[in-house]
C-alpha cells in the first residue's frame, strides 16, 4: 500500500535507492573488538535494519591511519583485517534493504599520543584541543602524502566490503582543521586563503576518486560553521559546502553546526536533555537552500513529527534519528505498521554518548536491549513454558520494565505500589524542571502496561499477608532504596537528604553546604535546586574527579547553573561531623590526604548525598517462604539456564529482587535487571 508519509518516500542518491528518508548517523558505540566490527557491532547495526530504516551509518569516525589512535573504541579502517567483518556487517542490512554506509577520518588533534603506538598527534597547525588535551605538532609535507594514500586505501577496503558508500567526517578532526581560522595558522600553500585552506580536502578527495571511480558514493559530513568568533564562519562554511557541492566529487552533504573542542561546545552541536530540540534543522535548510544538494542532518531529532517535518518542508533529504534509534531501533517499522504511539522515546538523558566519552559502550538509558542483542531481544516473544502469575512489587523504572517483559511474554501481572503516582525515583529527578523529560522512561512503561492489561494497585503498602493473599508464583521485590546518610562521627540527625530538595519537603535554607560523595545525578540535581533557589551554596565532594558517576555532557548544564548562581566547589575533602551552634549548623571538614587536616564551614542547612539503602523488608519477610530463598544462580543469570535454586522445598512461590531494592544503583542498571529477570521467568 502506498503512504504518504513524506517520512517514507524513497529517496534517490546516485544509483541509491533509499527505501525512505530516514537514517542512523555515523556514531561511535564502542562496541568493536581490536578495532573490528564484529557481533555485537554487527547486531547493533542489523537490529535498526531489521527496524525500516533505509540507511545506517557505521564508524564514528573509522580511523584511516596509525598515528590517529582510537579515542573512543574507533574502527581500525587503516587494517585490511577490516574487510570481511564489514562485509558481514552489510550483509546483514542488506537482507533487510538497509544501505551501509561507513565514516572515514583522521582524528587530527581529537585524540591522545599516550595511546595505541605512541605516535605524536598532529593537526594544520600546534593548536591544543582541551577536550583531549593533547599537543598536536604541525602536519608536515611527508605527512600529508601519507595521510591521503591513507584514505584512499580505507576507501579501497570499505567499497571492497560491499558497502554503500563512505563519508568523511570534516568537523573537529583532520580534516576541517585546515579550514577553520582557529586551528589553521600556516603561511604556506594549506593556509591563508579559502583555496588554500580547502587543497588537503582536494587532495583526499581526488586520491579517493582515483582510488574507488565514480560510482561509489562519497560523501562529506562538514561543519558549515563554527559558532564562535574565532572558527569557521556561517559565510565561509556556505561557501566551503557550495564549492564541495560543485565539484563534482561529492554525492552528498551531511551538515553540522558548532565546535567539538570541549565539553560545553559539544552540548551545543548535540544537545542533552532540557536542551533546544533540532537546534540546527533550520541553519541544514538554509545550506541545501544555497547549495541545492542532497543533505543530510541529524542534532536531537528525536520525535517523528520532526523528523517528518524536516522532510515535507524540504529542509533536508535525508534526517537522522540516531540517538532516537539508540532507544528504538524499530522506529519506521511503527511507523508503517500505524504503531507510532507506541515508539519508544529518546529522553535526551544522553548516557549513551556519556559513556563512550568515559570509556564505556554506548547504553540507553532505558533500553537495555541496545547493544546487547546477542542476549536480550528487542521484542519479547511468548513463552514457551507455563503461564505464570506474577506479583512486581513497586512501579519505579525496574518494576515497570519487569511488568512489562513478563506481561509480554504472556504471565498474568499485577504491580503493588506504595505511593499514588508510578516512577519512583525517576520521577523525583524531573522535579528539577530541566530534567523533566526523563518521565518518558515511565510513561512509556505506564502505555505499555495498559496496552497488555496490566493493573496497578497504587496506594498499597504491600506487607507479606497482602502478597501471599494474591497466590503468586513468582514475586519480584521492585521496592527501590531510601537515602542513607555518609558516615559521620556525629550530626546525623542534624542533615537533610537530597530526597528531600528534590521533592520539595524541604525547602534549601539561605546558606548551604552540600556533600556529595555519590557523584551523580542525585547530588547534582539537588544542587541545581538549590542553587536556582537563590541560595549560598558550597558543595563539597571527597572526590578528586567531580561528579565522576556522571559524564562530561551531562555535567555541562550543571557547571553552568554553578557558576552563574555562583556556587563554591571543592573537592578532595570529607564531612566528618555537624553540630549545632546557635541557629547555625558547623559542619567539620577532613582530608584523606593530610592526617590531622580540619576544616569548618558555619552554613543554616547541610544536604547530604550518599545513596541509598535497600527497602527490603517485604524481601526479607517473605525470603524463608519462598522456594529459591530469594537466591539466584548469577552465573546462569549469564549463561543460561534456570536461574533459581531450588532451595526450600515447601516454598510457595519464586522470589527475588531487582534495582536498588538489592544495591544503590541507576535507571539503566535497574531496567536492565527488570528485562533480563523478566526474560528468565
Amino acid at each position: 500500500m502506498t503512504s504518504n508519509d513524506p517520512l517514507l518516500q524513497p529517496y534517490q542518491l546516485k544509483h541509491l535507492t533509499l527505501k525512505n528518508r530516514v537514517m542512523s548517523t555515523s556514531h561511535e558505540p564502542a562496541y568493536s573488538e581490536d578495532g573490528m566490527p564484529k557481533q555485537r557491532y554487527r547486531l547493533y547495526h542489523a537490529e535498526k535494519a531489521k527496524g525500516g530504516m533505509a540507511l545506517t551509518m557505521t564508524a564514528g569516525s573509522a580511523i584511516v591511519s596509525r598515528d590517529s589512535p582510537a579515542a573512543f573504541g574507533n574502527l581500525h579502517v587503516y587494517d585490511d583485517r577490516i574487510v570481511p567483518w564489514l562485509a558481514e556487517l552489510a550483509d546483514a542490512c542488506h537482507e533487510h534493504d538497509c544501505k551501509v554506509m561507513i565514516q572515514i577520518t583522521h582524528l587530527g588533534r581529537r585524540t591522545g599520543w599516550n595511546k595505541a603506538d605512541w605516535l605524536p598527534v598532529l593537526s594544520a597547525s600546534p593548536v591544543r584541543e582541551p577536550a583531549h588535551r593533547a599537543f598536536p605538532k604541525t602536519i608536515e609535507d611527508w605527512d600529508i602524502e601519507r595521510i591521503v594514500a591513507d584514505y584512499a586505501s580505507a576507501a579501497q577496503r570499505c567499497e571492497a566490503a560491499g558497502l554503500d558508500g563512505i563519508e568523511f567526517e570534516s568537523y573537529g578532526h583532520l580534516m576541517d582543521g585546515f579550514w577553520s581560522p582557529a586551528t589553521n595558522h600556516r603561511d604556506d600553500e594549506f593556509g591563508g586563503s579559502l583555496d588554500n585552506r580547502l587543497r588537503f580536502t582536494n587532495m583526499v578527495l581526488d586520491a579517493v576518486r582515483a582510488a574507488v571511480g565514480d560510482k561509489f558514493v562519497v560523501g562529506i559530513r562538514m561543519v558549515a560553521d563554527e559558532d564562535f568568533e574565532k572558527g569557521l564562519s556561517k559565510a565561509e562554511g556556505i561557501e566551503i559546502a557550495r564549492r564541495l557541492a560543485g565539484s563534482g566529487k561529492v554525492d552528498f552533504l551531511n551538515i553540522i553546526r558548532g565546535s567539538i573542542e570541549s565539553d560545553a561546545a559539544l552540548t551545543k552541536v548535540i544537545p542533552v536533555t532540557g536542551m533546544r530540540s533540532s537546534p540546527h534543522l533550520d541553519f541544514a535548510g538554509e545550506v541545501r537552500a544555497a547549495t541545492k544538494f542532497p543533505t543530510f542532518h541529524a542534532a536531537r531529532i528525536s520525535d517523528v513529527a520532526t523528523a517528518r517535518h524536516a522532510i515535507a518542508t524540504g529542509k533536508l533529504d535525508m534526517v537522522g534519528m540516531t540517538r532516537a534509534h539508540i532507544a528504538d531501533p524499530h522506529i519506521i517499522k511503527k511507523v508503517m505498521e500505524g504503531r507510532e504511539h507506541e515508539i519508544r522515546p529518546c529522553v535526551g538523558a544522553t548516557y549513551c554518548l556519556d559513556r563512550i566519552y568515559e570509556g564505556g559502550e554506548a547504553l540507553c538509558v532505558h533500553n537495555a536491549a541496545t547493544g546487547r542483542e546477542a542476549e536480550i531481544p528487542h521484542i519479547i516473544v511468548k513463552t514457551e513454558g507455563p503461564k505464570q502469575k506474577i506479583v512486581v512489587v513497586g512501579a519505579g523504572a525496574g518494576g515497570l520494565e519487569i511488568a512489562r517483559v513478563a506481561a509480554e511474554r504472556g504471565h498474568k501481572v499485577m504491580v503493588l505500589e506504595a505511593s499514588s503516582q508510578a516512577g519512583g525515583q525517576v520521577r523525583l529527578a524531573t522535579q528539577n524542571p530541566r530534567r523533566k523529560e526523563l518521565i518518558g522512561i515511565i510513561d512509556w512503561r505506564l502505555a505499555e502496561l495498559d496496552r497488555l492489561g496490566v493493573e496497578i494497585r497504587y496506594d498499597t503498602w504491600a506487607e507479606k499477608d497482602d502478597v501471599l493473599a494474591l497466590s503468586p508464583d513468582v514475586v519480584v521485590v521492585a521496592t527501590g532504596g531510601l537515602p542513607q546518610n555518609p558516615p559521620l562521627t556525629s550530626g546525623d540527625n542534624l542533615v537533610t537528604s537530597s530526597w528531600d530538595i528534590m521533592a520539595g519537603s524541604v525547602k534549601p535554607a539561605e546558606n548551604v553546604l552540600l556533600y556529595d560523595d555519590n557523584g551523580g545525578h542525585q547530588g547534582m540535581g539537588a544542587a541545581e535546586l538549590i542553587a536556582n533557589a537563590g541560595s549560598k551554596l558550597e558543595l563539597v565532594s571527597p572526590e578528586r574527579f567531580f561528579a565522576p558517576e556522571m559524564g562530561g555532557m551531562n555535567h555541562v548544564p550543571y557547571i553552568r547553573a554553578f557558576q552563574e548562581k555562583g556556587v563554591t566547589i571543592t573537592i578532595n575533602t570529607r564531612l566528618r561531623s555537624v553540630r549545632r551552634e546557635g541557629n547555625q549548623l558547623i559542619a567539620e571538614l577532613d582530608s584523606d590526604f593530610a592526617d590531622g587536616w580540619r576544616g569548618e564551614r558555619r552554613v543554616d542547612q547541610v544536604v547530604v548525598e550518599h545513596g541509598t539503602l535497600p527497602l527490603d523488608d517485604l524481601y526479607l519477610a517473605l525470603k524463608p517462604l519462598s522456594k529459591n530463598g530469594g537466591a539466584v544462580d548469577y552465573e546462569r543469570l549469564v549463561s543460561g539456564g534456570d536461574i533459581f535454586p531450588k532451595r526450600n522445598p515447601e516454598g510457595g512461590f519464586v522470589l527475588f529482587r531487582i534495582g536498588d531494592a538489592v544495591a544503590s544503583r541507576n535507571i539503566h542498571a535497574a531496567i536492565y535487571d527488570g528485562i533480563r529477570f523478566g526474560l528468565r521467568i
